[in-house]
């Protein structure tokens, strides 16, 4: 199927459940929950395609597995 038939089909769905605003309500939070696991992915793969931060990222979660990390409350990052 092409993106243009996916389209096509997604817009043919909605169509069929616009008449329930439950049924709205449940699609449009699931789409909320997609869209920002997208971004959330857009931004790894941002972060990762560079060697060096991607380095770094491995590192931290290799201290982390073996006690070295230290906690710090989100508040004291910018103190």
């Amino acid at each position: 199927m092409t993106a243009l038939q996916m389209n096509a089909e997604l817009f043919r769905q909605l169509s069929i459940i616009a008449e329930d605003e439950s049924l709205m309500a449940k699609m449009l939070k699931y789409a909320k929950k997609l869209a920002a696991k997208k971004e959330e992915m857009d931004k790894t793969m941002y972060l990762m395609s560079s060697p060096a931060m991607a380095e770094i990222i491995r590192q931290g979660q290799e201290d982390i597995k073996n006690g070295r990390g230290e906690v710090v409350k989100v508040e004291d990052l910018w103190k």
